[in-house]
């Protein structure tokens, strides 16, 4: 299943066809569609119609509700209308109906002046087609949709290739970190012996205590210290969300919610590892993995 970014662009065109019997387009009417998509928590759905079509707003929005999970979509909608001289042929059943109107109308209002030419003309091309100037205008949305999830698709690809590296260059980072923690408590023993010797030294007690002692108690002191610093299970933790995130990645469909949890995590073992960070080696691994993972961030708040 494909990964889907939230930002994407699509159009679509359609044209209304002429009523049966009628040899003209109705109303000469073309219809453009275009959807505009970004990032957000949920789907918020935006509808510019003309007046004329505001009632398909429904139909509209089910239709997107059916395709789409999240993202801001924007849905505007021009009819575009040939020029005023693209007059339908009136057929014999409206200029009845018309007819039968005016007649009624007069019978009410003998002072009512007769219909002319034009008018009857405004009223046959006002009442043509509707239904399918509808119809148009769904067969263009339909249209309009597909190629927005296929530009959604391709957008979430890119997006799946630019956090599979950061997984990488994180990987790496975590396994130049896990070797540093031994050498950097093999040093504090070091430290604490030389410690231990010069303070008892100075205070003439290295007749009271022994060699083997001595490196007891720094020793114990060093293995203290080894367990304040130990990042094993940060950096086991770390692995493990990378592992979870390559998952869902391979797996696709909605995911950016969960993505953007297992970045969260990702951050607080980034976090810890820095506060636990006992040398210079540790503490720049540890930024370089915020950076990381803030890039990511940013990426996964486009995944659907």
């Amino acid at each position: 299943m494909a990964v889907y970014s939230m930002t994407g662009y699509a159009s679509a065109s359609s044209r209304a066809q002429g009523s049966q019997g009628s040899e003209a387009p109705v109303r000469g009417t073309g219809i453009t569609v275009e959807l505009r998509s970004v990032n957000s928590r949920f789907l918020d759905l935006t509808f510019r119609l003309p007046d004329e079509l505001r009632a398909l707003e429904p139909a509209l929005r089910e239709l997107l509700t059916s395709r789409l999970r999240r993202g801001k979509v924007e849905l505007r909608l021009n009819a575009q209308r040939e020029a005023d001289d693209a007059w339908p042929r009136p057929q014999p059943d409206q200029l009845g109906r018309l007819a039968r109107l005016e007649a009624t109308v007069q019978t009410w209002l003998p002072r009512a002046q007769p219909l002319s030419v034009h008018e009857a003309l405004q009223w046959c091309k006002g009442s043509s087609g509707g239904e399918r100037l509808d119809e148009a205008a769904l067969v263009a949305a339909r249209e309009c949709l597909e190629a927005l999830e296929d530009a959604r698709a391709r957008e979430g690809e890119r997006l799946v290739s630019i956090l599979m590296e950061r997984v990488v260059k994180l990987r790496e980072l975590a396994t130049q970190a896990a070797p540093l923690v031994p050498q950097v408590v093999q040093r504090q023993q070091e430290r604490f012996l030389e410690r231990w010797q010069q303070a008892l030294e100075s205070a003439g007690a290295t007749q009271s205590m022994s060699a083997e002692a001595l490196r007891e108690r720094a020793l114990s002191e060093a293995a203290a210290y080894a367990l304040r610093i130990d990042v094993a299970e940060e950096l086991s933790r770390l692995s493990a969300h990378l592992d979870e995130i390559e998952r869902l990645l391979d797996k696709g469909g909605e995911i950016g919610k969960r993505l953007d949890f297992l970045i969260q995590e990702l951050h607080r073992e980034a976090n810890t590892l820095g506060s636990k960070s006992a040398a210079l080696e540790l503490t720049q691994i540890s930024v370089e993995m915020k950076v990381l993972i803030e890039q990511m961030r940013e990426q996964v708040q486009n995944i659907e």
